[in-house]
C-alpha cells in the first residue's frame, strides 16, 4: 500500500509535470479532508503529513485536554496528554496522532476529488508562471482547433489564443500547421491561464530577427525602429554599437540566407533594412528607400517635413497605396509631404513672382518726394501758337492744338518736360483749303497752318490782328 501510494504520486508528478512535492502536498490535503469527514469533528484542526521515503500516512489532531473526556474525537484525558507533552495542564490543547484505522468508501471518493482539484490548481499556477515569464517571446505551436474568429495553437502545455485582430488577413491557416507566433498576454482566470498570442505585432519581427542575426540578440547591433504593415511590407531602421560593424550587411546575411530566413518565416512579406542616422534629413532619405530624394525641408514645430523627389520617382517614393511614405512616416516619427521636382519649380517661381511684384509697389510707395512729378497738359493759346508760327521758317507745316488732353497721366522726369526735343512732324491729313473772308488763299509767307478736329480754325487775318 505504501510503495503504491508513493508510485501513484511519482507517476502524477511526471504526467502533470509538476514537482513532486507539491503532488505530495496536495495528497496531504486530500486525506486530510477525508479523514475529517468520517473519523473528526467538522471544525476540528488536523493535518496529514505523509512520509517521502516510506510511504506512511499519520493524521495529527488537535484535542482539549479534559479529566473524563466526553468526546474522544476532540477531547483527550490528563493521563493520555502527560504521555505525549509532560507539563500539559488540564484546559490546554494538544496535538496528538490520531490516524484512523481505514477511510470509508465516501472518504476515498472525497480524497480522490480533492486530489484532482488540488493538481488543476497547481498545474494552472505553474502554467501561469511559466508563460508569464515568456511574455513579449517567440513561442513556437502547432494549429490545433480553427473557429471563426479565432484560433487555438497547442503551445505544449496549454493552449493559446490567437485572435482576429492579431491574425494577418493574407495568411491562411490549418490545421497541424507550425506556427512562432508571438506571446502577447497571459491573465489569469477561473478556468486557468489564458494566453493570447499575435503574428501581426510588430515586436514578432524584432524578435524574429534576434533568432537569425547574432549581433542583434548580442546587442552589437540594435533595432531602433520598426514599421509594419503584416503580410505586405516592414521597414527596420537598424544602427551598429562597435565601429566597423556593418548593421545593414549584419541583418541580411551572406547572400541574403538571414533576411530569406525571416521573410520565409512571415510568408514573404517583404522587408527593407535601412541605416538609422541621428540627422532628421539623413533618416528620411534612407527612409524612402528605394526613392531618391532631390531635397528636405523640415518643420520643426509641426514635426513635418516636405520631401522632393524626381519626376519619375514620385510614384515609387508614395508606393502602392501610398505604402512607402507611410512606413516611412511610421518609422521616423515624422509627417512627410512628397511632391515631385517640376511641381516643387513651379512653386518656387510662383513664390518668387509673388515676391517681385511686391517689391515693386513697395517701390512705388516709398519713393522720394521730388523726384518724379506727375504732369497735366495746359492748354495752348492761339496768341502762343502765332508767335510760334512767326518764329518757325516756312517749311512744313504746324500742328495747333488749342487743348492737349491725356489719357492717363504719366510718369516723368521734370528735366525731360522742361527742356524738350524737337517734336516729330504728324502725317500731314488731306484738309480742304480754306479762303479767308477776304477771298485770298492763304498768308503771305505761304504757310499754311493745320488744325485738329472739333478745333477752332483760326485764319491769317485773325494771326495779322495780333
Amino acid at each position: 500500500m505504501k510503495s503504491e501510494l508513493l508510485l501513484a504520486i511519482t507517476q502524477l508528478s511526471a504526467e502533470k509535470n509538476l514537482p513532486k512535492d507539491v503532488v505530495l502536498a496536495a495528497v496531504e490535503a486530500a486525506l486530510a479532508s477525508a479523514y475529517r469527514k468520517d473519523n473528526f469533528a467538522p471544525n476540528q484542526d488536523i493535518s496529514v503529513k505523509v512520509n517521502p521515503a516510506t510511504g506512511k500516512v499519520g493524521v495529527w489532531a488537535e484535542k482539549t485536554v479534559v479529566e473524563l473526556p466526553s468526546d474522544k474525537r476532540s477531547e483527550i484525558s490528563l493521563d493520555e496528554a502527560r504521555r505525549v507533552k509532560p507539563d500539559v495542564q488540564i484546559g490546554e490543547t494538544i496535538k496528538v496522532e490520531a490516524t484512523p484505522p481505514n477511510a470509508g468508501r465516501i472518504a476515498a471518493q472525497t480524497a480522490k476529488q480533492v486530489i484532482l482539484q488540488r493538481l488543476h490548481e497547481a498545474e494552472h499556477s505553474a502554467i501561469f508562471e511559466e508563460y508569464a515569464d515568456k511574455e513579449g517571446d517567440i513561442v513556437t505551436g502547432v494549429v490545433q482547433r480553427i473557429e471563426s474568429k479565432l484560433i487555438l495553437i497547442d503551445l505544449g502545455r496549454t493552449e493559446a489564443i490567437l485572435p482576429a485582430v492579431e491574425q494577418v488577413r493574407n495568411e491562411r491557416y490549418r490545421v497541424g500547421q507550425r506556427l512562432k507566433v508571438y506571446l502577447l498576454e497571459v491573465v489569469q482566470t477561473g478556468r486557468g491561464p489564458r494566453v493570447v498570442v499575435s503574428r501581426s505585432h510588430p515586436d514578432l519581427l524584432r524578435r524574429l530577427f534576434e533568432l537569425e542575426v547574432p549581433e542583434v540578440y548580442n546587442g552589437i547591433v540594435e533595432l531602433k525602429s520598426i514599421a509594419r504593415e503584416a503580410g505586405a511590407r516592414s521597414k527596420v531602421a537598424v544602427t551598429a554599437h562597435q565601429e566597423g560593424i556593418d548593421p545593414v550587411g549584419c541583418c541580411v546575411g551572406l547572400r541574403g540566407i538571414r533576411i530569406q530566413n525571416i521573410v520565409s518565416e512571415l510568408n514573404g512579406e517583404k522587408i527593407d533594412v535601412v541605416i538609422w542616422n541621428p540627422d532628421v534629413s539623413t533618416f528620411l532619405v534612407g527612409a524612402l528607400s528605394p526613392a531618391q530624394v532631390l531635397s528636405v525641408k523640415l518643420n520643426e514645430d509641426e514635426q513635418a517635413a516636405t520631401v522632393v523627389v524626381p519626376d519619375r520617382q514620385l510614384s515609387l517614393a508614395i508606393g502602392k497605396e501610398g505604402q512607402n511614405v507611410r512606413l516611412a512616416a511610421k518609422l521616423t516619427g515624422w509627417r512627410i509631404d512628397i511632391t515631385s521636382a517640376s511641381a516643387a519649380e513651379a512653386e518656387r517661381a510662383e513664390a518668387a513672382k509673388l515676391l517681385a511684384e511686391k517689391e515693386e509697389a513697395m517701390v512705388g510707395e516709398e519713393a522720394p518726394a521730388g523726384t518724379l512729378e506727375v504732369l497735366e497738359p495746359a492748354p495752348v493759346s492761339a496768341e502762343a501758337v502765332g508767335e510760334a508760327a512767326e518764329a518757325l521758317p516756312a517749311v512744313g507745316a504746324i500742328l495747333i492744338p488749342s487743348q492737349v488732353t491725356a489719357k492717363k497721366p504719366q510718369l516723368r522726369f521734370a528735366e525731360d518736360i522742361l527742356v524738350s526735343g524737337p517734336a516729330k512732324p504728324e502725317a500731314k491729313s488731306r484738309k480742304r483749303k480754306k479762303k479767308s473772308p477776304q477771298g485770298r488763299e492763304g498768308a503771305e509767307d505761304g504757310i499754311r497752318l493745320k488744325r485738329r478736329r472739333r478745333e477752332p480754325e483760326i485764319s491769317i487775318d485773325e494771326e495779322a490782328e495780333y
